[in-house]
């Protein structure tokens, strides 16, 4: 009877949770959704119909493999149907602010400026950065990009003097040394080829700016780093595969083959750079913490400083390091491959660049500066940022429920900004919006479009990028170098695909004929 009475009891108990979580299911999948639609709908915002359980991710993945096998002319900068193909669908149905769905995760497509502006200069912290994708937070770790509030507020006190323009002068010197050591390897290849060799570039760029961030924030070379480098890369591949796929609470703990690999690589990653760490500290004594990024969290966290110091915990500073170690290499190992694609399909800015370079610089290394007196490098850098942004879309989420441009906006929903969208908008850079224009920039990034913050490749605001002017000093450097040295025309053999894997980059590499200027 007692007994009988107990498997009752918990035959009940499965029973409730049972209904508990289809419940709860139901209010998450079905009412929550409908509901969400229905108030949007009533304040003008429109959209594609939610689906149960993949809401608009079916649509999206239909879009981009229509758009998978695209092959663009070289003179077309147009690859939105590649990397943004349902943006370019539903704003011309929808308008500039529309809702659609990752799964039962409300997404609302911010394409306005002024929308854009509001929220990125926000202050008080309704609109935090996205965490929903563990993998991704796997990668760049919750360092500076990916905290918020008080806690962001520590972080920055500490990372922030490591991008003092002082500081940025210094690291030229290493920019330039590192740039040197590859060039030194062209040169070789061309004086065992008679002064004509093709080189793949973005590979090499991706090399060079790994061995940078080495130098210059972990004082160790890419050879030291190359596993880091390496493995972070893998798993920068696995996290964009999780893009468009459901989120499911709990799923990134499960044994799959694919967690078993991040975990793998985040291990192997995070164990890389305590050996970095634990060097650093061993030899304090002797030569200090150093000057650069790490030397500046371990002195900070350094015990003798007391606690009034903002300090950070080692796992926060392994953090940071795989945050600068992806975002200080990646995003500028881009940009210098964009650069040179554009360099090579109009010769008559890469003379015009060469000879600005001869004025300055002459055949000296590049100083500070010096690289600051270079006002058309720089233009064509904010054009090569504009059409080749190498972060296509940032995403905030909306923390509590708020009105935004005169819409009242859900809690939990996430705003979507597609800046390669945005800066192909005629209605704010003009009818000539798809065309390569550097002079758009003569008189400064504010003058440049209809509205001061239009260009939003480091983000805007008081969350803006860190490390925009280390990566856009890094940049002038490496081009003024290269066009000191060499000229160069786009091989026969490029295939113009810009494709995104969280980062722009062309699908097929930068195959490139280099000619040096001094053999």
């Amino acid at each position: 009877m007692a007994m009988g009475l107990l498997a009752w009891m918990v035959a009940a108990a499965a029973a409730a949770v049972l209904a508990s979580w289809a419940f709860s299911a139901v209010v998450h999948l079905v009412w929550r959704p409908r509901a969400i639609s229905r108030r949007l709908r009533a304040q003008g915002v429109g959209g594609p119909g939610y689906r149960f359980f993949s809401g608009n991710l079916g649509e999206i993945k239909r879009f981009r493999g229509d758009g998978a096998g695209v092959v663009l002319n070289v003179s077309s900068h147009d690859f939105l149907p590649i990397v943004q193909p349902h943006f370019r669908k539903w704003i011309p149905l929808y308008g500039r602010t529309f809702l659609y769905w990752f799964g039962a995760q409300p997404n609302i497509c911010l394409a306005d400026v002024s929308m854009v502006r509001q929220v990125l200069s926000d202050r008080t912290g309704i609109y935090p950065k996205n965490l929903t994708n563990p993998h991704f937070v796997r990668l760049l770790g919750k360092g500076l990009v990916l905290t918020d509030g008080d806690e962001w507020k520590r972080h920055r006190k500490v990372v922030h003097p490591a991008f003092n323009m002082d500081k940025l002068k210094m690291m030229t010197m290493t920019m330039s040394d590192c740039s040197r050591s590859m060039m030194s390897e062209w040169e070789s290849e061309l004086a065992a080829k008679g002064g004509l060799v093709e080189i793949e570039l973005s590979r090499r760029f991706e090399e060079l700016t790994a061995d940078v961030i080495s130098h210059t924030a972990f004082g160790s070379s890419y050879k030291e780093g190359k596993q880091v480098f390496l493995a972070q890369r893998e798993l920068q591949f696995l996290a964009f595969s999780t893009f468009l796929t459901v989120q499911i609470p709990g799923f990134s703990y499960l044994p799959t083959m694919k967690n078993f690999k991040t975990w793998s690589l985040d291990k192997k990653v995070r164990g890389m750079l305590m050996d970095i760490i634990k060097t650093r500290n061993a030899n304090k004594d002797v030569a200090g913490y150093g000057n650069d990024l790490l030397g500046l969290m371990l002195e900070a966290c350094a015990p003798e400083h007391g606690e009034s110091c903002p300090q950070l915990s080692m796992d926060e500073i392994i953090d940071e390091c795989k945050t600068f170690f992806f975002a200080g290499h990646d995003t500028t190992s881009h940009l210098l491959t964009w650069t040179m694609f554009l360099l090579s399909t109009h010769l008559d800015w890469q003379e015009k660049l060469r000879e600005e370079i001869a004025m300055e610089c002459g055949d000296k290394v590049p100083t500070g500066d010096m690289l600051n007196k270079l006002k058309m490098v720089n233009m064509f850098l904010l054009e090569t940022l504009r059409l080749y942004s190498p972060v296509s879309l940032i995403r905030r989420k909306v923390d509590t429920d708020i009105e935004l441009g005169g819409i009242k906006m859900p809690e939990g929903a996430l705003l979507t900004i597609p800046i390669a969208t945005i800066h192909r908008d005629k209605e704010v850079w003009g009818e000539d919006a798809d065309e390569f224009r550097p002079e758009r920039f003569e008189n400064g990034v504010t003058r440049a479009a209809k509205h001061p913050n239009a260009l939003l490749s480091f983000s805007s605001g008081p969350r803006s990028c860190i490390g925009q002017n280390f990566a856009m000093i890094e940049a002038k450097a490496v081009i003024a170098m290269i066009l000191q040295r060499f000229s160069f025309t786009l091989s026969p053999k490029y295939v113009h695909a810009p494709t995104d894997v969280i980062t722009l980059r062309p699908k097929y590499g930068l195959p490139m004929i280099l000619k040096s200027l001094k053999l």
